[in-house]
């Protein structure tokens, strides 16, 4: 098996512009409707609307990966660096706080130059602890020869199927500096230059573990330099992640094919296209939170009693119990049975149909 790292001209990756011309015009035209409808916005719903994007593009660029992470640590380590003021913040552990360091850096300070040294902080703050997993890696710096080939694999062992070897680690120095140079002084249009690099990089795959998720981050990057804006009203991610069968095999099959990745970006103008439906979603998501809000405006919430009504709004999962009120508020469940009986005489929840021992709770939504 050949990879397009071994073909003679590598890394002259090329493209067709007369296929891509029409639907990157697309997706650039909505995309700056895009970003100029959310910014039309009011301050607080436009805030709402990046943490709720941000939230997603971190949750889910982990999940692409496998491994899941808390939604509200997430949530609260957003709004802290950024200094919104959410109320009912958790304190978030440290592996949640470094994946949200590495994307808010590409995302916020996407005019800072990519280099090298940057990278390295990106990797040491997705691994604080040196391993991955059970296994002590590299951080902060390429992987090494000791580490063996990096090879993508699949499969129960004695029948792992090899999707992917990347270049040798003698090697890498030199492709990585070649791609930065790239990456700050090639002049392709700044979507196209997202999609590029997110299948250079992770052909490179420099890194022991993170790869996907450093490519990730750095074509949010790119796509904030095409949006000139530190505010994410959508996540890329998200959408990857919703794709992620078709996102490993157009992967597969660049990386096995010629340097003509005109399919592979294809594939991404429309998972960015895709993504754009998110942004959808969540702009209806803060509407209607707001909506909520003005509902009940002048009426008096205690501080557990917005935790959880906050919780429903932002996608409860599963059903609200008294229980898991006392659970989520850390109060007693006589505690927990008062707040809710307080809110179901004003009408702001209601009992679920099932009752006894199922007995749930809902909130009354205001209507549109």
């Amino acid at each position: 098996m050949t990879y397009i790292h071994e073909l003679p001209d590598w890394p002259n990756l090329r493209w067709s512009d007369e296929q891509l011309a029409q639907p990157l015009a697309a997706v650039r035209h909505r995309q700056g409707r895009l970003i100029g409808h959310m910014e039309a916005l009011g301050f607080p719903l436009r805030e709402e609307a990046v943490l709720q994007a941000l939230t997603e593009d971190v949750v889910k660029s982990s999940e692409i990966e496998g491994e899941v992470l808390d939604r509200e640590q997430v949530r609260s380590s957003i709004a802290r660096r950024l200094g919104m003021d959410i109320g009912g913040l958790v304190e978030a552990d440290r592996h949640v706080e470094g994946v949200v360091e590495m994307m808010l850096d590409a995302t916020q300070n996407y005019a800072q130059p990519l280099t090298a040294e940057r990278l390295f902080g990106w990797h040491a703050a997705l691994f604080p602890t040196g391993r991955s997993g059970m296994s002590r890696i590299t951080v902060g710096a390429w992987r090494t020869a000791e580490a063996g080939p990096m090879q993508v694999v699949s499969g129960p062992i004695g029948r792992e199927r090899v999707h992917y070897e990347a270049p040798a680690s003698e090697r890498l120095d030199a492709d990585m500096s070649r791609f930065l140079d790239w990456f700050e002084t090639a002049a392709p249009d700044p979507v196209l230059k997202a999609g590029i690099a997110h299948l250079w990089f992770v052909t490179i795959h420099p890194f022991d573990d993170g790869n996907g998720r450093i490519a990730r981050a750095i074509a949010d990057l790119a796509l904030a330099r095409a949006e000139g804006t530190a505010q994410r009203f959508y996540s890329m991610s998200a959408q990857i992640r919703t794709e992620r069968k078709a996102y490993y095999d157009m992967l597969e099959r660049a990386q096995k094919g010629d340097l003509d990745i005109t399919p592979w970006l294809l594939w991404f103008i429309g998972c960015l296209d895709r993504a754009f439906d998110g942004a959808e979603v969540i702009l209806a998501s803060v509407m209607r939170k707001a909506r909520f809000w003005e509902s009940v405006a002048g009426q008096s919430l205690n501080e557990r009693q917005r935790k959880v009504v906050n919780r429903l709004l932002d996608g409860f999962e599963g059903k609200l119990t008294n229980a898991k009120w006392a659970a989520i508020t850390k109060a007693s469940s006589d505690t927990a049975l008062r707040d809710i009986n307080d809110l179901l005489r004003r009408g702001i929840l209601e009992k679920e149909p099932a009752g006894g021992r199922s007995t749930s709770y809902s909130l009354v939504l205001p209507e549109s």
